[in-house]
């Protein structure tokens, strides 16, 4: 199913009236290399239990295989741009839970203002789904 972001907040507020509150308590994200620490940075500014791949031992050089095993033992939500962790998450079902994001090359900023409108929607979402893709326009709820 998928929904443009105004949709989807409809949707959500008429199932709830508190969409942060358990939702952000209870998930936790790790932002993969190819994405801004400055994403991670805006999610624990807001509450919200994330890391960057900067934030591990080997930084950027950190292994996939690492991340998605890291992800699924401590029950992170993988919020990524890179196609072999769909790979991994369709078939090894490594990392249990994933944000892909596929937005094409855009601004940082541009990247930040899909989080700033679409956050409570996209916490909502993951508290119930397991994947979840994200394009500039809309999000795509994969069960």
């Amino acid at each position: 199913m998928s929904y443009s972001f105004e949709e989807a907040a409809a949707s959500i507020l008429q199932e709830s009236t508190s969409l942060y509150g358990s939702a952000s308590e209870s998930l936790k994200f790790i932002v993969d290399a190819q994405l801004p620490k400055k994403l991670a940075d805006y999610l624990n500014e807001r509450g919200i239990n994330c890391i960057h791949t900067l934030d591990l031992p080997d930084k950027n050089a950190t292994t996939d295989s690492y991340i998605k095993q890291k992800a699924y033992e401590e029950g992170f939500i993988l919020i990524t741009k890179d196609d072999d962790f769909l790979r991994s998450f369709l078939i090894e079902k490594k990392p249990s839970k994933l944000v892909l994001i596929k937005t094409g090359n855009i601004a940082n900023r541009e990247l930040m203002d899909i989080f700033d409108k679409g956050l409570n929607v996209i916490l909502s979402l993951m508290a119930k789904h397991s994947m979840i893709e994200i394009t500039q326009k809309e999000i795509i709820v994969h069960s």
